[in-house]
Order: C-alpha cells, then structure tokens, then sequence
C-alpha cells in the first residue's frame, strides 16, 4: 500500500475553498439587490414607483431606492417632454428641409363636410402628458385611443362646416374647436393627456377634383377683386360727390346771406334818407345833387363850366379842339 504521508505533500483545504465561494456567492447577491434597489430618472421624467404591481409613490428626476428583487419595480413616464401624433402624413426626417410621407394614410385624412364634399385634412396634435399614474393604468392603450379620439373630434368638427370655411377662412376656428373638444375628451376619459397645439398642415381637396376646385377658387377670387374695385371706385366718388354738393350748398347759403344783408342795408339806407328828406327836403335835395357830382365829375376828362347868368355875350366854345377839329379862331379863323 503506497504511503500517502510523503515528505511535501499536502492534502487541500475544502473548509477555505467553500468560504471563498459562500463569500463570492454573498457578494454576488449584494451587488444584485444593489442593482436592483438604485435607479436613476432622467431630468424631463418622473418615475412610477409600483409595488407587485400596484403604485405607491411617484419619484422625481435624480437617483432613488426601490425595494429589490421584482418586489417593486419603476415606470418611467416623460412628463415634460412634448409628444406628437400626426394625421395623414408621416414625418420621415425633421430638419430645415422636413421630408414627408403621405402614401398610405388617406383613410386618416379624407373626411365629409357640412356640404356633403370630400376634403383631405391633414392635421397634427401636441400634447404632453399630465398625469402619469392616469396615462399608465386608466387606459390600456392610451396612445392608439388617443389617435381615435383626435380623428373622431376633428371628423366632427370638419362635418358641422362647408368646403370653402375649412379651406380659406375658417381654418383657425376649426384648430381652436378641435383643441377645446379633444382637451374636454381626454378628461371625459381622464386619460392622463394635456392636449397643446393643434396644426392644421394642409387642407386641400380630393386629386381627382383639384381642377375644378381650383377653376371654382379661381373664379371666386376674380369676383373678390371685382368686388373689391367696385368698392373702392365708389368710396373715392361718394365722398368726392358729396363734398362736393356740400361746398355748393355753403356757398349758396353765403351768397343768400349776403344779398340779404346787402338788401337789409340798402333798405336801411334808404330809410335813413327819406327820413332826412323828410325833415330837410332842400338840403337833402342839395346833399344828394353834391355827392352825386363828387362822384361823376372825376371821371370826365374836361369840363365847362357856363355861368348860368350870363346874357349879353355868348362865348365861343372850342368845341372842335373838343372833338380833334380846328377851332374857327386858330389860324386866323372868323372873327
């Protein structure tokens, strides 16, 4: 029988190996429940926090301890990030030059109108999420129910409308209604969604009608323009005219008043004379005889003057230097 008791040899030592192992085996489950307890959540986040499944608490962005090993377990939800669904288009890459895909939504954008047309609207909702315990357990699916729910309400809104008010004028109210009707929606269903924007991207009607629509917009905008012009010609005459009568009218009432005061004070004058004739015939009868000539002779060029008493001698006029004649005494006339 060999001799196991030899000089340098050793048995090994179990007793330390299954301690290293047990160590090992310890601290492989420390690093697992630490794992497992410390999560972390990201700035425009907050974590739901459920324990065997039922919430307890909810945690705001930075590092947090859960209880480890599947007995609670967090649910990320991004709060403060602005989500966007979109209708009749997808966007392939969103940059300065957005590309977009149409093919195969039309069945999420073609919709009937007030006046039974059909109209392609292709429309986008912001939103964010309000309430993150409502968003993850009220609703099974909250993001599909919530693209019916933006189709069912923008449907609605484009039915109670004719063609022309969702393709030109009305285009803003239609955003605003569907805004405030999806908003009363999601807290009717208390789905946890704050709706934020709605963009309407282009509204334009079925290719096969384009362009008959398009001759209809076209004859409508020349009747605008016609309109337009007929409004304008009539604003520039009207004022003009009626400036116009009105500055014919205040002159004929000044030059009424006018001859009225001039025919007051002619009147009035002449009252004032008979009154004096009346009182002094002779020397107003004499005033009136100066005043005239005072006013008559400055404008004749020469004057006689005969002497009224005279009666022996009847001079010679020179009547003919008078009338660019010779007189009979010039030149050794007549005596």
């Amino acid at each position: 029988m060999p001799d196991f008791n030899t000089s340098g040899w050793s048995p090994p030592d179990i007793n330390l190996s299954r301690r290293t192992i047990a160590l090992i085996a310890i601290g492989g489950v420390v690093v697992v429940t630490l794992f497992t307890m410390v999560f972390q959540i990201p700035a425009d986040s907050i974590g739901v926090v459920m324990r065997f499944g039922e919430p307890v608490r909810e945690v705001g962005p930075g590092l947090h301890v859960k209880a480890p090993v599947g007995v609670e377990e967090v649910r990320i939800v991004p709060t403060q990030r602005q989500r966007k669904v979109e209708f009749g288009y997808r966007t392939q890459s969103a940059a300065v030059d957005s590309s977009y895909k149409r093919e195969g939504y039309e069945h999420e954008s073609l919709m009937l109108t007030g006046d039974l047309n059909v109209v392609d609207v292709q429309w986008a909702v912001q939103y964010r999420i309000e309430d993150a315990q409502r968003y993850l357990f009220e609703v099974r699916d909250v993001r599909e129910t919530f693209r019916y729910m933006s189709q069912a309400v923008m449907r609605e809104v484009v039915g109670d409308r004719t063609v022309s008010e969702v393709l030109t004028v009305g285009r803003a109210e239609v955003a605003d209604t569907v805004k405030k009707s999806l908003s009363e929606l999601c807290d009717d269903y208390d789905i946890g969604l704050r709706v934020e924007q709605v963009n309407l991207q282009d509204i334009t009607p079925p290719d096969p009608v384009k362009p008959s629509f398009n001759e209809v917009n076209e004859a409508q905008q020349e009747k605008s323009e016609l309109i337009n012009q007929a409004k304008a010609a009539y604003n520039k005459a009207i004022p003009a005219a009626k400036g116009e009568g009105k500055r014919k009218v205040e002159q004929a009432e000044g030059y009424a008043v006018q001859r009225v005061n001039r025919a007051q004070g002619e009147a009035a004058r002449f009252n004032s004379l008979y009154e004096a004739y009346r009182k002094a015939p002779e020397v107003t009868r004499r005033r009136i005889y100066i005043e005239t000539l005072s006013e008559v002779l400055p404008k004749v060029d020469r004057k006689i003057v005969i002497d009224e008493g005279a009666s022996d001698v009847v001079p010679l006029l020179p009547l003919g230097d008078m009338r660019g004649m010779p007189s009979p005494n010039s030149n050794g006339g007549s005596k």
